[in-house]
């Protein structure tokens, strides 16, 4: 079984996916310093599914934010948010089908920060489809570290199948 496969046993539910990072740099453009997602775990096609990232100190945006008190930026929490709906949208559409040219990342609704990101954490980004139309998708998404919601929004992508 690939990262593309799920197994369903007679009588048992349909066993989700996951992407490693591997999977993830073929699902998106995105590379160092900018992929900001570790693993998504517990896919269901472009329906759920749940990101990881492993913030570590050595990541360049804690050398100015803040050097003293090192905080995630929440514009960064988000784009981990986006990154991992639009390795969903990809990843949902099966290994039958080339990936599009891009994923966009579309807008940001409903957004709210609750509590800092730092060095050490493991967030989870819970990712659940709203809707979709066409090539666009309506995510809401949580951030979570230890269970408990650090930010929270709603996002859309758009997959581009050839150069604009």
């Amino acid at each position: 079984m690939n990262d593309m496969t799920s197994s369903v046993v007679e009588g048992s539910p349909k066993a989700l996916g996951h992407a490693d990072i591997m999977r993830i740099q073929q699902l998106l453009p995105h590379r160092y310093p900018f992929l900001l997602i570790d693993k998504i775990v517990d896919i269901d096609g472009d329906r759920s599914g749940v990101g990881i990232k492993n913030v570590t100190f050595n990541e360049p945006q804690f050398q100015g934010h803040f050097p003293s008190q090192p905080v995630m930026p929440g514009v960064m929490i988000i784009e981990a948010m986006a990154q991992t709906a639009g390795a969903m949208c990809v990843y949902g559409r099966g290994s039958d089908r080339p990936p599009p040219k891009v994923v966009y990342f579309m807008t940001i609704d409903e957004c709210k920060f609750r509590k800092p990101v730092g060095p050490g954490d493991v967030m989870k980004l819970h990712m659940t489809k709203l809707k979709q139309r066409r090539n666009m998708w309506w995510f809401k998404g949580e951030a979570k570290v230890d269970g408990e919601l650090v930010a929270e929004a709603v996002i859309s992508a758009m997959l581009v199948e050839s150069e604009p």
